[in-house]
């Protein structure tokens, strides 16, 4: 039976793909920071068919994803499937937003990321067989304004994962990028979006969280190199590509402000 890690998996599109992952009878290892959350969620994921294991790190700290690592391979564990989920964003100008939170995105949303992805990659190489999906964004197409870091960080994820592709096809591991547009989750919340001029212009339909977790699943099992969840969303990633990018940030920061 087959194993997947899934980082930020307490809530969102990550606790959906857990869902997912249970259903179709792989072995989970979840991880988040809230040992509690993550133990109602075995709770209800068990089942006599599968073994969950729960490992709560805050992967924003330097240190965590090598002790998750280490965790891990104390279990005798081998990896199928690594979901790198976990990430957050947060709104207002760069440099009105405090430093250490700016630092902390770029742990957790890249440093991270690129950690337990090189940790977990010998042992697939090896294998020559694996799946790798790095959650990045919509965000990952364009600069912007007013969440400056949050979507540098996703254009890191997306460039990093294409790379990949290319680097690992060889090797029998697929890597795929997992761009999703806006999406009902806590992430807005945690960012600090509420009431943003993007939410009330109601251009681009919020997705639910298992709406895009199924179509990253899909994807992911087809080992296609980007995953953009929604018609709207794709046709928005080739917007930006024509128009002047001048007019590109003025879009993105009007929307990222409340009026």
């Amino acid at each position: 039976m087959k194993t997947v890690l899934i980082t930020g998996a307490s809530f969102g599109i990550g606790y959906e793909l857990a869902k997912i992952f249970a259903k179709e009878k792989y072995n989970l290892i979840l991880t988040a920071r809230s040992e509690d959350k993550l133990n109602q969620i075995k709770e209800e994921l068990q089942n006599s068919d599968i073994q969950i294991v729960t490992l709560a790190k805050d992967l924003s700290k330097p240190e965590a994803p090598k002790e998750l690592f280490d965790e891990i391979k104390k279990l005798k564990i081998n990896l199928d499937i690594l979901i790198n989920n976990a990430g957050f964003g947060l709104l207002g100008p760069f440099k009105e937003l405090e430093l250490q939170a700016q630092l902390d995105m770029i742990q957790l949303n890249i440093t991270s990321l690129v950690h337990l992805t090189y940790l977990f990659l010998p042992e697939m190489i090896e294998r020559k067989s694996g799946k790798i999906m790095n959650v990045a964004s919509t965000a990952a197409f364009q600069p912007g304004p007013n969440m400056a870091v949050y979507y540098a960080t996703k254009a890191f994820v997306l460039s990093f994962s294409e790379a990949l592709y290319s680097e690992l096809k060889d090797y029998g591991i697929t890597v795929s990028a997992l761009c999703p547009g806006p999406t009902k989750t806590e992430f807005q919340k945690r960012a600090r979006m509420e009431n943003i001029n993007l939410e009330r212009a109601k251009l681009i339909p919020y997705m639910s969280a298992e709406e895009v977790a199924r179509i990253g699943y899909d994807g992911l099992m087809k080992g296609k190199r980007v995953i953009i969840p929604g018609f709207l969303n794709k046709f928005g990633t080739k917007l930006v590509r024509i128009f002047p990018k001048s007019i590109v940030l003025a879009v993105i920061k009007k929307f990222n402000t409340r009026d």
